[in-house]
Parts: structure tokens; C-alpha cells; sequence
């Protein structure tokens, strides 16, 4: 089989940020493989043309899927069929502490569940090591000394290079750090969500991971969608929102009314609302990447422009603001 041959010209089309205070440079823009597992050729395509464009980074969890497991799986095949002679250039990180298998040991953040998971994870990817292993959610039952113990005996033995939380808030971000650094642990980043309607990161996390010399990465940048023109006028009976009662619980009127305020707005900027909605996250430089996920390839195209749009002004930035209070 013939292996993918990159595009000679693919770092001069993304832009990289430093991880926190760690040597290590990311894309701004990153791919998350959740739920777009749809079969092995789209996945294929969608990784390759994003390595294609510089985007270096790839994001999973050892429960990501469906099933379980299966995002793992399809990511391996395609990096050992056609870009294993890459892997130098490649960041691929996952992660453990939601529910991936039953009973007591496949779930949370003991230190048995981190090690059997790793373990699992490469034997899937058929990797010798990942870039960044994440502990994927905080376990108030479980001491973080423990947790934070696991990940670092996690890196020593080389099946990681650096890790992360996920999840992470408040002291809890500041108290892993301590113990990482305790350990002499390279606990580099924090992965949360955030976006133009979900902003607690904005009070509890982005000032402490900088503090604590800690990269940021946002996922669900664009709402599950909702930052799109997808959901303009209403639910389309094809949309994620029209079986997710969650995700449709919250496409009342007032959503309805800031979405389309929004849409407007970015098109006066001479963006779609996914691109603002990026450039809007992007304007902090202390966040270090998005997470996009796509189920189109069409999609890359807007997220890719984002990276390069021009940076949101004090005037843009209080005009935006006036319409998600509105």
C-alpha cells in the first residue's frame, strides 16, 4: 500500500502556540475524533487532509466511539496504513475517567483504571506511546495524589510524553499542578469546555492554568453546533439537536434570537458564525487550541480560515457580548 505523502507545504498553513510553559508547540486548531467515527474511509479523509493543512494534533478518549473504543481503533489503522512514517510530526492524545468497561475498576481516576486504560489505548492505536495522556474527568473520591501519581508513573514508563486534565476547575486545577510538580510530572494542559455560551472557564479556569504555567484547550467550541448557521431557523429533522432532547431543549426563542444576532454580526465581518465563533475564542492567547470535530469536509474549511481571520477588536469583542446578554 502506497502511504500518504504530506503536503510539502502544510506548516506554512496553520498557526502553533506554545502549551503553557512546556516546549511543546500545538496547533490552534485541533481535531477531536468523538462521535464522527462514521466509517474508516471518511475518518481517513478527514485526518489526512487536516495533516495536509498542518493541523498535527489529534484528539481521542478511550470512550469515544460508539462504541466504545472504536475512535481508537479506526485512528490506528489509518496512522499505521498510511502515516506511521509521520509519527514524529503527529501529537495524538487520549484519555481515561468516564465509564469504558463494567464493574468497579473502569471508571473514574484510580490509579488501576489509568494504567489498564493506557495499556488498552496503544494495544487499539497500536502506538508505542502517546503525546498527551489526560486523566479525563475529576473523582472527588479518589486521592488526587493517587490520580496524579498514576499519570506520572504513566510518563516514566514512556507509554506518555506529557499529560493533562480534562475537566479540571478552581483549586482542583492548582492542587494537580503542586503534586505534578512534586513528582517532576510534565502536567501541561488543561482541556475544558468553552464557547460564546458556555463561559465558566472564564472564572474558575483560564486564570489558574496560567498561573500555574498551564496551556489551555477548549472543546465544543461552537455549542454542539448551536454556534452555526445549522440551527438559523429551527431544527432540521436531520440535526444532531432533533434527537438530542438536551441539545433542542435549548433552542428556544432567546437562543433563536442570539443566534441569528450573531450570524448577522459575523457577516459583516465577512465570517460565518462557526468562523467568529472561533476567532472568538482564539483572541485569548493563553488558550491554547479548539477542539473542532466535523462530519462534513467541508467543514475544515471554515475552521481553517478562522485561524487566519483578523483578530476580533474591543468594539467587535463589546458588541458580541451585548448580544448573548441581550
Amino acid at each position: 500500500m502506497i502511504k500518504h505523502l504530506a503536503n510539502k507545504s502544510r506548516y506554512d498553513l496553520m498557526n502553533y502556540r506554545r502549551c503553557g510553559n512546556s516546549g511543546l508547540l500545538l496547533p490552534v486548531i485541533s481535531l477531536g475524533l468523538w462521535q464522527n467515527c462514521i466509517s474508516l474511509n471518511f475518518v481517513r479523509d478527514i485526518v489526512i487532509n487536516c495533516f495536509d493543512q498542518g493541523l498535527t494534533h489529534f484528539d481521542l478518549a478511550n470512550n469515544y466511539g460508539p462504541p466504545a473504543g472504536k475512535a481508537e481503533e479506526v485512528f490506528g489503522k489509518i496512522i499505521s496504513n498510511e502515516l506511521n512514517h509521520y509519527r514524529d510530526e503527529l501529537i495524538i492524545s487520549t484519555k481515561a475517567g468516564y465509564d469504558m468497561w463494567g464493574g468497579p475498576y473502569g471508571d473514574w481516576g484510580s490509579r488501576k483504571y489509568l494504567i489498564a486504560s493506557i495499556d488498552q489505548s496503544l494495544k487499539r492505536m497500536k502506538l508505542n506511546y502517546v503525546d498527551i495522556f489526560y486523566h479525563h474527568r475529576p473523582d472527588m473520591n479518589t486521592p488526587l495524589e493517587e490520580t496524579i501519581g498514576a499519570l506520572s508513573d504513566i510518563v516514566k514508563s514512556g507509554k506518555a510524553i506529557y499529560a493533562g486534565i480534562s475537566n479540571y476547575s478552581g483549586d482542583r486545577i492548582v492542587e494537580a499542578k503542586d503534586i505534578a510538580n512534586r513528582l517532576f510530572l510534565p502536567l501541561i494542559v488543561n482541556q475544558v469546555k468553552y464557547n460564546m455560551f458556555d463561559r465558566e472557564a472564564e472564572d474558575n479556569v483560564l486564570n489558574q492554568c496560567s498561573s500555574t504555567g498551564q496551556g489551555v484547550i477548549a472543546f465544543c467550541p461552537l455549542s454542539q453546533g448551536l454556534l452555526t448557521d445549522k440551527y438559523l431557523n429551527g431544527i432540521p429533522s436531520n440535526s444532531r439537536a432533533a434527537s438530542n432532547k438536551n441539545l433542542s431543549g435549548k433552542l428556544n426563542k432567546e437562543y433563536l434570537f442570539k443566534i441569528n444576532n450573531l450570524n448577522d454580526f459575523a457577516k459583516k465581518r465577512g465570517q460565518s458564525l462557526a468562523e467568529m465563533a472561533l476567532t472568538w475564542l482564539l483572541r485569548h492567547q493563553d488558550l491554547t487550541s479548539v477542539i473542532i470535530g466535523v462530519s462534513r469536509l467541508e467543514q475544515l474549511k471554515i475552521n481553517f480560515k478562522a485561524s487566519k481571520a483578523p483578530i476580533l477588536s474591543n468594539e467587535e469583542l463589546n458588541k458580541i457580548d451585548q448580544i448573548l446578554l441581550e
